[in-house]
């Protein structure tokens, strides 16, 4: 199978490092009728591109789909794919891993992803299609509690990493997740947990805004 990949360079370089028995192409707009599957690792970012992708024909569609839902932009679109596409969860650190998150539109679609991805060695895990998936949605809510937590003055961002490592056996902290996922898409899961539900859970910590308007600001300037 030909396979093909856009999305930010770790992003890419976890992909490589999950399915590294298959080469994973640089996604080429000239080539696309070459490819058999594409993954669209930062569609989170662009989810109008959906446009682009419902005219495709005989090809496999895995978008990044944590801080969007497929069926809310299909409904915008007014229209159905020609072929599969499914959802992902591709935060960084959550693509190379043994168990992919994933969501599907229809079980046609989960059926056939599941074939193509099987052959790849992959193994997945379908889960309703919904803004912030599973694991997104519990480790960010982790993240932003933790924040309250420094924000009352509890305890320090290091003592909060090493107590839920060594209490809860969790590989990383609150703290150094975020670092690796990015607060940027920490902070835009969340807000679009919220705004998608308006549960009071998923309000982001002002501390957590804070520093993610800081980082903005850097960026910008």
């Amino acid at each position: 199978m030909i396979i093909a990949a856009k999305g930010q360079p770790n992003q890419i370089i976890e992909l490589r490092e999950l399915i590294s028995d298959n080469p994973i192409l640089s996604f080429n707009i000239n080539e696309i009728d070459s490819y058999d599957i594409i993954f669209d690792l930062d569609f989170d970012d662009t989810p109008e591109q959906i446009q682009y992708y419902l005219e495709l024909e005989g090809k496999l569609i895995i978008l990044g789909a944590v801080k969007v839902q497929l069926e809310e932009l299909l409904a915008e679109a007014g229209q159905m794919p020609t072929c599969p596409i499914i959802g992902m969860n591709a935060l960084p650190t959550f693509i190379n891993r043994p168990l992919l998150e994933v969501c599907a539109l229809t079980e046609e679609h989960k059926a056939i992803a599941s074939t193509l991805l099987s052959a790849l060695g992959l193994e997945t895990r379908f889960v309703a299609s919904r803004v912030g998936l599973v694991t997104p949605r519990i480790v960010c809510m982790i993240i932003n509690e933790a924040y309250f937590t420094v924000q009352e003055g509890t305890a320090s961002r290091e003592d909060i990493d090493l107590g839920m490592k060594l209490g809860t056996a969790y590989p990383k902290g609150p703290f150094e997740w975020s670092k690796e996922i990015g607060l940027d898409n920490v902070y835009e899961t969340l807000e679009a947990l919220y705004q998608d539900t308006k549960d009071e859970r998923y309000k982001i910590c002002p501390l957590l805004k804070t520093e993610y308007l800081q980082g903005f600001i850097q960026e910008e300037g």
